[in-house]
């Protein structure tokens, strides 16, 4: 039979898992992250996009144009005339793009990092939660057997006329009452593993573990948060949209310089022609207008939104810090209370020895089990949270 041991330590709380064919939560994650279609696509997307920028700095396309003058009334014959020329922005314009182009790509790329995190926490839970409804499975099945075998002594007693139809009848409901729990317990698990199929590209997870690995220290709310502030990928695209805008006004400025063109010019009537160089170029009145003023104000609105979305984001990871801590101090005190108790089992042996009727014992073992099973609540609900804290280390 598996056996799970469980050891407190330092602050933490270690489960050894006696399923020796189960994968992890992190070998499961980094399996979604492969096989997610949604993480794919966006990879296809980033790629079609920088190449579609890339495009956006070339050199437009070179022209020849060219007169030949066979009509009218002259002495000197046809004339002919024809030229080939490249036109092109100032020099400084296409370095300026070139570096936009950059900051755009790394945009594309935290883009990508936020929606992979987000694929990932949402995997991560649904992993947790599968995690617990197996424990929870675990805990049931016991209880149905536990509830089976209180009904088959009842059912014995009944057959010797010891006690009444009433305590056989509530026997009965009891065990059929965990009978439903467990099938429940089944079907929420198959829930959750379609789910989680569907994040894995359609591919089924291999068996989970039941039991998950609950470090309770996470560290300082301070050291968390300035760690997030590197790390974390909505407040990285923040600095990488400012750092764009920044960039488009120094593209803008450069695009207020003269565009040039350069190319070969030919004139010519019969015994009689000219060739030559051709240059020229543009003056900057009306196509830049405003232009500067408007990349200005956006990198100015950007710089406001960034810290107005920093703080809302550092108000909420305080506020479910705080959470997580105060059921870290529940939690706390329902382990050392619930580890030295042994209640159910103290109170089956009572009953068995007839130091408790039928209702007595029940009345009591629910209170026991609701205990238990609030104990098991605020273990999930601490990982969840403690998900929620660390999801920029995914």
């Amino acid at each position: 039979m598996n056996k799970h041991i469980v050891f407190a330590i330092c602050g933490c709380l270690f489960f050894i898992d006696g399923f020796s064919q189960t994968i992890t939560i992190e070998e499961s994650l980094d399996e979604i992250e492969q096989n997610n279609k949604e993480l794919k696509g966006y990879q296809a997307f980033i790629e079609s996009r920088e190449l579609k920028n890339k495009s956006t700095n070339n050199l437009p396309d070179p022209q020849i144009s060219g007169f030949y003058l066979p009509f009218g009334d002259n002495a000197t014959g046809n004339y002919t005339e024809y030229q080939v020329s490249q036109s092109f922005e100032f020099p400084t314009v296409y370095a300026a793009r070139g570096k936009w182009n950059d900051s755009k790509s790394k945009q594309l790329v935290s883009a990508y990092l936020k929606r992979r995190q987000e694929v990932l926490l949402k995997a991560k839970n649904i992993l947790i939660e599968i995690a617990f409804l197996q424990k929870q499975k675990v805990i049931e099945t016991k209880r149905r057997a536990q509830s089976k075998q209180v009904f088959d002594q009842i059912h014995k007693l009944f057959d010797k006329e010891q006690v009444g139809l009433l305590d056989l009848n509530k026997a009965k409901i009891a065990w059929i009452q965990e009978q439903f729990v467990v099938q429940q317990i089944e079907s929420d698990i198959q829930i959750q593993l379609s789910k989680l199929k569907t994040l894995n590209g359609g591919k089924p997870v291999d068996s989970i573990s039941p039991q998950i690995i609950l470090p309770i220290k996470i560290g300082t709310v301070e050291n968390l948060w300035q760690e997030k502030l590197s790390k974390e990928p909505a407040l990285q695209e923040l600095k990488l949209n400012e750092a764009a805008s920044l960039q488009k006004i120094k593209l803008e400025e450069n695009k207020g310089l003269p565009n040039l063109a350069l190319g070969y010019n030919y004139q010519g009537v019969n015994g009689s022609n000219y060739s030559g160089f051709y240059g020229g170029i543009s003056i900057p009145l009306w196509n830049s207008k405003n232009k500067v003023k408007a990349a200005e104000a956006n990198y100015e609105y950007l710089q406001s939104t960034t810290e107005v979305i920093t703080n809302s984001l550092n108000t909420q990871f305080q506020e479910t810090y705080d959470r997580y801590e105060l059921i870290l101090r529940k939690y706390n005190e329902y382990q050392i209370t619930m580890d030295n108790l042994n209640s159910e089992q103290l109170l089956f042996k009572a009953y068995q020895l007839g130091e408790y009727s039928f209702m007595d014992y029940y009345v009591e073992l629910q209170f026991y089990r609701n205990a238990s099973d609030k104990m098991l609540q605020m273990e999930k609900e601490l990982q969840l949270l403690q998900a929620q804290l660390l999801k920029h280390q995914l």
